[in-house]
């Protein structure tokens, strides 16, 4: 890099070159973007939970009922959490179109924001497979965040069900 800046001198003694190494502002781009999805994640699993918790609460009575006329307990489970599987692919298929956009339009604003041009690679990032792993992946955090109420769910035998109504 010194060579580069000696050079550029040499071509012309007016520009003022400094060396700054790595570019930072790129570097703080980067990982407020990653500090956002990893949160955006943790709340998206939070929210998953909590609905999954109050969809089994308000089904109790149901889920009893189906116990009653012969739904194991491993099934409840599954029912549930394919519920819940069917609720993340619906939220994947809005969220993550919904997310290329606002890709699209925050962080060239931000690089604009601090007068940055960022190169193309740090823009056009939405290649082929990626929406589909991300569209699954919304629906596997769904699965993982039901399964828990899922299986409290089918614990209960369907006495403790109706004597709780």
């Amino acid at each position: 890099m010194s060579a580069y800046a000696r050079a550029v001198q040499g071509a012309d003694p007016g520009l003022s070159v400094q060396l700054s190494g790595a570019n930072s502002v790129t570097g703080t781009i980067v990982g407020s973007a990653t500090a956002l999805t990893v949160l955006l994640a943790l709340v998206a699993s939070l929210g998953v939970f909590n609905t999954a918790v109050l969809n089994t609460q308000s089904r109790r009575r149901d889920l009893g009922m189906l116990k009653s006329i012969g739904m194991t307990p491993r099934r409840v489970t599954v029912m549930t959490a394919t519920s819940m599987a069917v609720l993340g692919a619906l939220g994947s298929l809005l969220g993550v179109p919904l997310g290329i956009a606002a890709h699209r339009i925050v962080v060239p604003r931000m690089a604009a924001g601090v007068d940055l041009a960022l190169p193309r690679h740090m823009t056009d990032v939405w290649h082929a497979p990626l929406p589909a792993v991300l569209a699954l992946t919304g629906a596997g955090i769904a699965v993982v965040g039901a399964l828990v109420p899922a299986r409290r769910a089918a614990r209960p035998t369907v006495a403790e069900v109706l004597r709780t109504e």
